[in-house]
């Protein structure tokens, strides 16, 4: 049985943005078969709007279940329960990113930096050419003083769908603030805003810039 949603730009895509963003093929036997050290995997980038990930695996109907519980868990503020669920969903499922980015998202959230950073490196081992892991990796990177990463992790979410305008909203803040690269900021502002044209607060930061820059 297939399913899928694509992963459409919202005003927070912190929670649970890989299994919005991810395809499961899923397995109905008691025992499946292991997953791939890396399963099959592509982004579908769906015009300006957003983008699909597409990771195919077999996956046994408890686990999907607990994986199912797992988000509803974060989703209601239960947080232990939460990534304790996806701990073990993970381990019975190492070819799929999906799981080990929900886990990096709910340990940013409670505050474990260590383990969220863990979990995001551990997917894009899975899946190099995922852009929410990217992104959420260059916040880690922004909040532990990394700013070089991050601004790695930000580029390579852009490379892969320009239009990730959380990425590059913060990545023009990362310039703007961290590294005084005005020219970065104002560049990346601006494409930002092509997006999010109603964002005043960024309209503000680059006029902001062009002050500063003498323009």
């Amino acid at each position: 049985m297939n399913s899928a949603a694509p992963y459409t730009l919202l005003p927070n895509p912190r929670l649970c943005a890989a299994l919005i963003a991810t395809i499961w093929m899923l397995g109905a036997c008691a025992t499946p078969p292991p997953a791939p050290a890396t399963a099959p995997s592509r982004v579908e980038i769906d015009g300006q709007v957003g983008f699909t990930i597409t990771e195919d695996a077999e996956v046994d109907i408890e686990v999907n279940s607990d994986y199912e519980q797992a988000i509803s868990d974060l989703e209601m503020g239960r947080l232990e329960q939460g990534i304790a669920r996806l701990e073990s969903v993970a381990a019975g499922t190492s070819g799929l990113s999906a799981p080990r980015i929900d886990l990096g998202i709910a340990y940013h959230r409670v505050g474990d930096l260590d383990a969220a950073e863990k979990n995001l490196l551990l997917a894009l081992d899975t899946n190099p050419e995922h852009p929410i892991a990217h992104n959420e990796l260059g916040i880690i990177y922004r909040k532990t003083g990394r700013f070089a990463q991050a601004r790695q992790s930000y580029e390579a979410a852009l490379a892969i769908y320009p239009g990730f305008h959380f990425a590059r909203r913060n990545l023009a803040v990362l310039c703007d603030i961290y590294l005084a690269d005005l020219d970065c900021a104002l560049a990346n502002y601006q494409a930002y805003m092509k997006t999010v044209p109603d964002d005043d607060e960024a309209t503000m930061w680059i006029a902001d810039i062009e002050n500063r820059l003498g323009r």
